[in-house]
């Protein structure tokens, strides 16, 4: 029987003094640092011994971990697949509800061994939900200000970090198929205590900041769409009543849900599609843009914004949702095939979802490249004149070069092409704001349940997380202009981007241990690769905070944010030192021996090989 689950060891019934001591410490070997080793002893006059004695092979089994089970439910809880929720002993309530309470069954089709479109089906889901983080609003107007910027020449790096995140969110896929964890789970075991407090705290920033985002977004749509007459601070109390609306959603079953979603991103292809065919981009321009890496007379803006496009495409806390949404379909993870066939399916699913986005982006970045690359202020506010729109005040009468956001984009669209293409527009906008808001509620959910085993309804969760982005959004939002509401997105790119390496080192880590992954653990190749593209991502995203700290122009600023800086060097690095010995380079390990087999743990093979048996309750 082959054994894939995540070979997490249980905490023992008889815990030595030594052990708890060595625990610790700070530079443990690569077990300590990665899986906690404790030995599961029975005491001869224990009635789990005794029952065991007089039962066959497999009923022995079963009994042991059902006696693991009973001292350790919550440690487990998670780690093998069950369609009944856990519930607290204690309470008598109505069980809680989570995302995975309903798994869809992956059908059997014997003709089609190789590829089926009907597994395909089953799979198709969860890799379209990650992709919205790639339509949030945040890309949408990274996109059209590298239009603006760029014009067609930036394409390519759209077109490359789109790649480099299929890669990632592979390996975070990756991750919870084969585990049954997913990564916040997965940093909470492995993790000691203050590392893992920390993660915790810097991922529910990126959280936070993703959600002002998204406010930020659907209130600016809901502004352009009311003609004005719903303001900017009424359009972000709307944002949570409608919210709490969608999320009604999820009590009709997860594939209605994921429904409602693509439902979602055919509204945003077809009103970017719209504004696409209306402007109609040259389409020589477009593909040279795309496939020939070239910046040609690109200065320091163009080169900020590159940087930009990438920090806004690759998102931390979408790390941590794709390895939880894997967990709704039924795998058998003590079945290699299964296991494969699951990973094989899940990649073309986000292969697909992402080409979708990626599509979804080009045309965003094509209609500010034709219509407004290279156009001034002056230029901008004769059009918008003459045709009578309101917001012409908006661009001063200038020869600055026109800078556009997602409100002014939508101005400059109304003004060029008519009142139909700003209202599509802002219906595209909402569309990204509201899917972008409820996937953020997800991942929230997700990050708090696995780091805190903190057990909260999506509606608890959108309060406290809505609540503390509003706040801040809402004061800016009454006492400031749009401009000063847009411009809080490069602050909260910039926040992004500094959590970037607390969910690409982790997911890294994880899938380079051999304990963790078994036989799918990555390969010599994937290791390489993996840690150069995190790499090349982290220091890109370093360098878009560096140009933003150094703009800010002032000593008290600049002195925080070197204090800042070297705590969040230190913790990285400390990251980093963990990832690079999982990656196989043991002289790091500071003159200690590493183990990386379990071959001396029996009681982990056995666990690990748990799921095989369907007759084993929880």
């Amino acid at each position: 029987m082959y054994g894939l689950a995540f070979p997490y060891v249980l905490c023992d019934l008889v815990v030595s003094q030594s052990l708890w001591s060595c625990l610790g410490l700070w530079s443990l070997d690569l077990a300590a640092c990665f899986f906690v080793v404790v030995n599961v002893t029975y005491s001869k006059d224990s009635p789990s011994s005794q029952r065991s004695s007089t039962m066959a092979p497999g009923k022995e089994r079963k009994i042991l971990y059902e006696d693991v089970s009973e001292d350790h439910e919550e440690v487990i809880s998670t780690i093998y697949n069950s369609p009944v929720p856990q519930q607290s002993p204690e309470s008598n309530d109505e069980p809680f509800t989570t995302y995975f309470d309903e798994k869809i069954p992956i059908p059997e089709d014997e003709k089609h061994s190789w590829f089926s479109f009907r597994k395909l089906w089953a799979f198709t889901g969860p890799g379209f939900l990650m992709s919205i983080a790639y339509l949030d609003p945040g890309n949408i107007e990274s996109d059209l200000q590298s239009g603006a910027v760029a014009g067609f020449k930036l394409l390519w790096v759209l077109l490359l970090a789109t790649v480099i995140g299929l890669l990632l969110q592979r390996l975070a896929a990756r991750l919870g198929v084969v585990t049954g964890l997913h990564l916040a789970e997965m940093c909470n075991r492995q993790y000691q205590k203050v590392p893992r407090i920390m993660l915790w705290l810097m991922i529910e920033l990126a959280i936070i900041g993703s959600d002002m985002q998204e406010v930020i977004g659907s209130a600016i749509a809901i502004n352009l769409l009311s003609a004005g007459k719903v303001p900017l601070w009424g359009g972000v109390l709307i944002t949570i009543a409608d919210t709490f609306m969608f999320l009604f959603l999820d009590k009709y079953g997860l594939r209605k849900l994921e429904a409602f979603f693509g439902f979602l991103i055919t509204i945003m292809a077809l009103t970017f599609g719209y504004e696409y065919v209306t402007v109609k981009p040259d389409q020589g321009k477009l593909l040279k843009g795309m496939f020939i890496p070239y910046c040609d007379k690109c200065g320091t803006q163009q080169l900020e914004q590159a940087v930009g496009i990438v920090g806004a495409v690759i998102m931390p806390h979408n790390m941590y949702l794709h390895s939880a949404l894997v967990k709704s379909r039924q795998v058998n993870r003590a079945d290699k095939r299964e296991v494969q066939e699951a990973n094989k399916y899940f990649f073309i699913e986000s292969c697909i979802a992402l080409f979708v986005s990626f599509l979804i982006n080009v045309f965003v970045v094509s209609v500010f490249a034709e219509a407004f690359f290279g156009k001034t202020n002056e230029q901008v506010n004769k059009v918008c004149t003459n045709s009578s729109s309101p917001h012409a005040g908006l661009f001063p009468n200038n020869n600055e070069t026109l800078e556009v956001d997602i409100y002014k984009g939508g101005v400059v669209l109304g003004c060029y092409f008519g009142p139909a293409a700003l209202y599509i527009w802002a219906v595209g906008i909402l569309a990204a704001g509201q899917s972008s808001t409820m996937t953020g509620t997800y991942s929230g959910q997700f990050v708090m349940e696995g780091f805190l085993n903190l057990k909260w309804s999506r509606f608890a969760r959108v309060i406290l997380t809505r609540s503390i982005a509003i706040t801040p959004t809402l004061l800016v939002a009454i006492f400031q202009d749009v401009e000063h509401l847009t411009g809080m997105n490069d602050f909260l790119n910039v926040l992004q981007s500094l959590q970037l390496p607390f969910a690409l080192i982790p997911v890294l880590t994880f899938t380079s241990l051999h304990p963790v992954m078994n036989d799918f653990a990555n390969g010599l190749g994937w290791k390489i690769a993996g840690g150069v593209l995190i790499f090349i991502v982290c220091s890109i995203n370093m360098y878009f905070v560096v140009v933003y700290v150094s703009a800010l122009g002032h000593l008290a600023l600049y002195v925080v944010a070197a204090v800042v800086c070297v705590a969040y060097l230190c913790f990285v690095a400390y990251l980093s030192w963990l990832c690079l010995i999982a990656l196989g380079i043991s002289f790091l390990a500071c003159g200690q021996t590493y183990r990386l087999g379990l071959t001396t743990h029996p009681e982990q093979f056995l666990l690990n090989n748990v799921d095989a048996d369907s007759n084993v309750t929880r």
